[in-house]
């Protein structure tokens, strides 16, 4: 695993992922690890794009839907399906997304303004956009976006996740 401090090369600030159609992506410096989906264990009256907890070398992380959180219908797992474990709120939370497609960086020159749709602007949390490889991308605000697992207890829980079925 790259640590922080070994991430100082500003040059590439991004890692850029799909959900749906549209290309996102975050800061470098907010991601811990990139991995295949691990066993979930379901949570009762969670947030509805919570799809679980999984137990990530012996933490305990919210699993968040993207798809769900975008309000996307759900897609079939696929080997492409990936995990961007991220820092948010103090703790680490499971980002499901489509697809990684990359690390890059995005100077000043590619930065577009974010849209003002009106409604919902906030629940979006969308914090910039680049232009990068012939397209838009939208940079998440993970403290923004991964807000429903904020309000999820997850404390003693460890031994439930431990023992949770391979697969669930």
């Amino acid at each position: 695993m790259v640590t922080t401090e070994e991430r100082t090369n500003r040059s590439k600030n991004l890692v850029g992922f799909v959900v749906g159609d549209v290309r996102y992506a975050v800061d470098i410096l907010r991601v811990r690890e990139i991995l295949n989906p691990l066993p979930v264990v379901d949570i009762p009256h969670a947030p509805p794009a919570i799809v679980g907890v999984a137990d990530h070398r012996g933490e305990v992380v919210p699993v968040l839907d993207l798809r769900a959180r975008f309000g996307l219908g759900a897609a079939t797992v696929t080997r492409q399906t990936k995990w961007v474990i991220v820092r948010a709120g103090g703790r680490g939370v499971a980002l499901v997304v489509d697809a990684v497609t990359d690390v890059f960086g995005a100077g000043p020159g590619e930065h577009r303004e974010v849209p003002q749709l009106g409604v919902g602007d906030e629940a979006r949390g969308i914090e910039a956009v680049y232009k990068h490889s012939g397209g838009l991308v939208f940079v998440v605000d993970i403290d923004r976006v991964a807000s429903p697992a904020e309000t999820l207890d997850v404390s003693g829980l460890h031994q439930v996740v431990e023992g949770a079925p391979e697969g669930t």
